[in-house]
């Protein structure tokens, strides 16, 4: 092998570097497969077992994780009980060696609920309507009753969120005019949310726990029942599937530690299409002054330095110019011409979804101009003189050939800068994401588009589910999961700068390197 590297004159770079790209391909898989192992699931419905400990009562649990005692021999195993209304915890670490038997019933339930999460134990019976359903009888009544109670809940869901909340918000803000048919029409919707909620309720849910405590849940708190013990593979598949699909389309709950990230998804991605829409005009137009149109001096190359060295500032640091400039001057100062009715409550002058639009804009504008910059500079000098020996303008020339040619450079800089700003969280935390905001910034009135409204980000929900919760351990699955989401969106974008950049490239003669 040494022979051949000496023959060919290359020495061992060629593998090395081969090495590298193998490795950091094997990072990438197993930090993918680390999270969608993780995070995807959680979804899967797992087999509750009834432990029997040989000291203690019997209980029912998921199995998490299996840990050893640090310098000791013995393995603790740690369940996930539920019942945090009963016990006070849902979480249980038991000696393996302790355990005496371990059965898998068919007929343990898990109930996910609104409140006090998830509930383990036996169904007793379904009361409601004057009817009690007991034994075998009670289940198939139970999933009859919850599906129809998910056809109320969401049109419970669709008048508050598509009729209520814009009727609210048009009369805190109305001058006068038509505000009795608005008033009218929030009293009729107000009214039908009520006859929902009456319909919701009146059926009770008795369960009970491996020890025997007797709950009577009400079940319009229940949101999904199932017994995974009983369920085939098949069942657990489309189990898992509508729970993937709950994550991705519905908000969260509890805390952020339940629920979907429906209103982040939107809300990173509307951020992220507005602060492009900023910084791509800026970024190019300064990268062609610099390199086309500007003196070649000192000037000129000191201002190429800071923008190079304003590439490396810390993202805080932007989040606090947002916040000073952004937030407080420019929006307190909007406030001041065209909001004063509204003051001491701010509209523009507090964070929203403009300001941290911006704040990412001028984060990344170092990263689309330096990109930019390479690019025109990579254009052979032959290219334009042939273009002006031709008779061609110079802005001809910049915008018929030069421009075409580093389109796959400015497209690499606006997706790095893209995937960039889809990751960021720090200036976010200053001018405008939410722990919770479920409401999307987009509407059916005027302008459609609230720019002044706070909104959720992938990257927060993951921080705060991660560090803000009170309940950790049950958070995790989802932060794995919602930090897989979040890869997946910047991997996706980088592949499709990859695939556009080759089709430029091809398209337009653009310089090999690129």
């Amino acid at each position: 092998m040494r022979s051949l590297w000496h023959r060919r004159g290359e020495g061992p770079w060629p593998w090395l570097a081969a090495g590298s790209v193998a490795l950091s391909l094997l990072m990438l898989l197993s930090l993918l497969l680390l999270l969608a192992v993780r995070g995807l699931g959680h979804f899967w419905p797992a087999e509750v077992v009834l432990v029997t400990p040989q000291d203690g009562q019997p209980f029912a649990g998921v199995a998490v994780r299996e840990e050893r005692i640090p310098g000791e021999e013995t393995r603790e195993r740690l369940y996930f009980t539920g019942n945090r209304d009963l016990d006070g915890d849902r979480w249980r670490w038991v000696e393996v060696s302790a355990i005496a038997d371990i059965r898998h019933p068919a007929e343990l339930v898990v109930l996910q609920r609104s409140r006090w999460g998830e509930f383990l134990g036996r169904l007793v019976a379904l009361e409601g309507n004057g009817e009690r359903h007991t034994g075998e009888a009670a289940w198939p009544a139970l999933q009859a009753r919850l599906a129809e109670l998910d056809t109320l809940r969401d049109e419970r869901d669709r008048l508050r969120d598509d009729v209520v909340v814009p009727l609210v918000r048009r009369l805190e803000h109305a001058d006068g005019s038509g505000d009795a048919e608005s008033r009218a029409a929030l009293t009729r919707a107000n009214g039908r949310i009520r006859e929902l909620q009456s319909a919701m309720g009146g059926d009770t849910l008795i369960v009970e726990s491996i020890d025997g405590r007797r709950v009577e849940q009400p079940l319009d708190l229940v949101l999904r029942a199932w017994r995974p013990n009983a369920m085939s593979p098949l069942d657990k598949l489309g189990a898992w599937a509508g729970g993937v699909w709950r994550f991705l389309s519905e908000g969260p709950r509890a805390a952020n530690s339940a629920g979907g990230v429906w209103p982040a998804i939107f809300g990173t991605v509307l951020m992220v299409l507005l602060m492009s829409l900023v910084v791509t005009p800026f970024g190019v137009l300064a990268g062609i002054y610099l390199n086309e149109v500007a003196h070649q001096g000192p000037l000129t190359r000191l201002v190429r330095i800071g923008v190079r060295n304003l590439a490396g500032v810390p993202a805080i640091v932007y989040g606090v110019f947002g916040l000073g400039v952004f937030v407080y001057g420019i929006g307190g100062t909007l406030d001041e011409w065209f909001f004063d009715d509204r003051l001491p409550s701010p509209t523009f002058g507090t964070g929203g979804l403009l300001w941290a639009s911006l704040t990412l804009a001028l984060l990344t504008l170092p990263v689309v101009i330096v990109a930019t910059e390479e690019g025109l500079a990579r254009v052979p000098d032959h290219q334009r003189e042939g273009a002006l020996a031709l008779g061609a303008t110079r802005m001809e020339m910049l915008t018929r050939v030069v421009l075409p040619m580093t389109l796959p450079a400015m497209l690499t800089g606006m997706i790095l800068a893209v995937a960039r700003a889809a990751g960021e969280v720090a200036p976010l935390m200053l001018v405008g994401v939410a722990k919770l905001a479920p409401q999307v910034p987009v509407d059916g009135d005027f302008p459609f588009l609230h720019l002044e409204r706070k909104f959720m980000h992938l990257g927060y929900h993951i921080y705060d589910a991660a560090f803000h919760g009170d309940d950790v351990q049950a958070a995790m699955p989802l932060v794995f999961a919602t930090a897989l989401l979040l890869v997946l969106v910047i991997l996706v974008l980088n592949l499709t700068a990859i695939f556009l950049r080759h089709h430029l490239r091809a398209r337009h003669g653009a310089p090999s390197r690129w």
